[in-house]
């Protein structure tokens, strides 16, 4: 091999070296693998009456994404779901390989009247088939219009914060807080919120799934996500 030639051969390798150290992401960002975050519900997650990118699940993942957080959000909201449609879903949900849950259902029980005790049963064995399977939960709490009664509305919005506690969750206490009722945050039909409610639902979820995430990637010391009981 002659001197011209080896000298061309290093200067190639030379070249090939810097091109990885220059065009690869560092490893933090290329190899650690995105945190997987199923959004497990029915209408309210689905984004029923918005696009696509409207949905709460989508301007979560947008948010996160501006923030910096190496996550992917899946929807698995289906319109109409109950408790028991929730439970059956389950082994399809973990399918998804999820490392933690925001799980919201239970409304269409509520407004239905189906007893409490059976919403509270089934969202329990939800939880239990998460938490065996080693997936993180956040649980959305749910309250009922005033016609519904005061016993059956107590009842029922009971369920929520004594599971999170059986469980030792993060709860939302009301995932439609500051947007249940209001004319301009909800569509004609009273329900289901618009893009701009969606906004403030993703803004109040954020309150209690930031401090997870940043526990998670050793961001800060770990703050202690709203749980029954504590302030």
């Amino acid at each position: 091999m002659n001197q011209r030639h080896m000298i061309s051969t290093r200067w190639l390798i030379g070249l090939w070296w810097c091109l990885q150290v220059v065009l690869l992401p560092p490893w933090s960002q290329a190899d650690e693998p995105a945190l997987r975050i199923v959004a497990f519900g029915d209408s309210l997650t689905a984004g029923l009456g918005v696009g696509p990118h409207e949905s709460y699940p989508a301007q979560l993942q947008q948010r996160l994404d501006q923030l910096g957080y190496r996550a992917r959000v899946i929807n698995a909201g289906v319109s109409g779901d109950t408790t028991a449609g929730g439970v059956r879903r389950v082994p399809w949900i973990l399918n998804s390989k999820p490392d933690l849950v925001i799980l919201e259902l239970g409304a269409n029980d509520g407004l239905r009247g189906l007893s409490p005790a059976q919403t509270r049963q089934n969202l329990d064995r939800i939880m239990q088939q998460l938490s065996a399977a080693g997936v993180q939960v956040i649980l959305a709490g749910m309250k009922l219009p005033p016609n519904y009664g005061a016993e059956y509305r107590n009842g029922f919005e009971a369920i929520y914060p004594a599971l999170a506690a059986r469980h030792d969750v993060p709860l939302i206490p009301f995932f439609l807080e500051g947007v249940a009722a209001s004319a301009t945050l909800n569509q004609a039909d009273g329900i289901h919120p618009t893009k701009e409610g969606y906004r403030v639902i993703v803004s109040q979820i954020l309150t209690t799934l930031q401090p997870i995430l940043d526990h998670r990637n050793g961001r800060v010391s770990p703050a202690q996500p709203q749980r029954p009981g504590r302030r």
